[in-house]
C-alpha cells in the first residue's frame, strides 16, 4: 500500500512541476525535443513516448520534430521542452547548458558523408566546390560538418538542409553530397539508396588531425553492409563517432527522472522495435555522460540497479 501511495505522490509532484498546474497523475505533460522525422532521435522519441505513457499511465508525451541537438538544448534551457536528445558536442559554449542534466547516455551517432555515386568523389578533399548540405541550422550535424570542413581546409558550396530535405535535393539533382550524424541505419538514407546510386566517404585521411583538435569525438569502422549502396563495391568506412545523451532540466523532480530512466530500461525491448539503435543502450555505459552531470533521480536508479 505504501509503495502505491509513494508512486502516486511522486507522479503527482511530476504533474505539478512539468505542467505548472494540475492535481492528478493524468495531468503530467512532457514535450520531447527530437530531430528530423527521418532520423533516429525522432524514432526513439516516439518509442519512448509510447513506453512512458503505457507504463506510467501518463498523457502520451508530445514528440516534436526539431532542427537537432543544438535546437533541443536551447528548447530545454528555455523550458520549451522537458526532455530532449543531444550530441555531446552540442552543449559546448551554450549559455545555460550548466542547468541541464542527463538521464542516460544513449546510442552513439556516426558521421555519414553521403555522395552521389555518379561523381568521381572518393576523398573528403574532393568536396571542395561541390553543392553540399551541412545539416539544418542549430543541428548537431552542422556543428560536426562545419568543424571538420574547417579542419580539413575544404570549402564546398554549403547549404543548410535537414536530413529529409537533403535526401530529396539529392534525388532531384540539386545536391552533390550531404552530411548526416545519426544512428545506424538511418531510415532516410536507407530509403535514398533504393532509388539512387550513392557512396559513403571514408574519412581516415582527415580524422587524425581533427581528433587531436576535438577529442570529444571518437572513431569507428562501419561495415560495407550498413547500407545497400548502389555504387562500385567498397570496403568498410572509417568515420567519426559522437555520444548521444537524453537530457532534462535540473528542475525535474528526482522521482520523475528516476521513473523515466527506469522505464527506458525496463521498456527497452519495446524501444528496439522503434529503432534498432536502442540495442546499444546499456546501463553500464549509460552513466558515462561527462561533461553533463547525471540527474540525481537518474543516479538513484543506477545505484539501486547496482551497475
Amino acid at each position: 500500500m505504501f509503495g502505491r501511495m509513494h508512486a502516486a505522490v511522486s507522479l503527482l509532484t511530476a504533474a505539478t512541476v512539468l505542467t505548472g498546474c494540475g492535481s492528478t497523475v493524468s495531468d503530467i505533460k512532457i514535450t520531447m525535443a527530437t530531430g528530423s522525422p527521418g532520423g533516429v532521435y525522432y524514432s526513439l522519441g516516439r518509442g519512448l513516448a509510447d513506453i512512458w505513457s503505457g507504463r506510467l499511465g501518463i498523457t502520451r508525451p508530445q514528440v516534436v520534430a526539431t532542427a537537432g541537438s543544438k535546437d533541443n538544448v536551447t528548447r530545454l534551457i528555455n523550458d520549451q521542452a522537458q526532455v530532449g536528445f543531444s550530441q555531446a558536442d552540442a552543449l559546448e559554449g551554450v549559455a545555460g547548458s550548466d542547468k541541464l542534466r542527463a538521464l542516460a547516455r544513449m546510442h552513439d551517432d556516426y558521421l555519414q558523408v553521403i555522395v552521389r555515386a555518379d561523381l568521381p568523389v572518393t576523398k573528403f578533399a574532393q568536396l571542395d566546390g561541390l553543392r553540399v548540405s551541412i545539416g539544418g541550422r542549430e543541428s548537431g550535424v552542422e556543428i560536426i560538418a562545419s568543424a571538420l570542413l574547417r579542419s580539413a581546409g575544404v570549402t564546398p558550396q554549403a547549404v543548410n538542409l535537414n536530413l529529409d530535405d537533403s535526401a530529396q535535393a539529392m534525388r532531384e539533382g540539386r545536391l552533390d553530397a550531404f552530411f548526416w550524424s545519426g544512428g545506424l541505419p538511418t531510415q532516410a538514407i536507407t530509403d535514398l539508396t533504393k532509388g539512387l546510386g550513392v557512396r559513403m566517404l571514408d574519412l581516415s585521411d582527415v580524422l587524425p588531425k581533427f581528433r587531436r583538435e576535438k577529442p570529444v569525438y571518437g572513431s569507428a569502422t562501419l561495415p560495407a553492409s550498413t547500407y545497400t549502396l548502389q555504387s562500385d563495391p567498397v570496403g568498410p568506412v572509417i568515420t567519426l563517432v559522437v555520444r548521444n545523451f537524453l537530457l532534462v532540466s535540473e528542475k525535474m523532480p528526482d522521482d520523475v527522472a528516476e521513473a523515466l530512466v527506469r522505464q527506458l530500461f525496463e521498456g527497452q525491448p519495446e524501444l528496439v522495435k522503434a529503432h534498432s539503435a536502442a540495442r546499444t543502450i546499456e546501463q553500464r555505459s549509460a552513466i558515462e555522460t561527462s561533461p553533463v552531470p547525471l540527474h540525481n533521480g537518474a543516479m538513484r536508479y543506477y545505484r539501486e540497479s547496482k551497475i
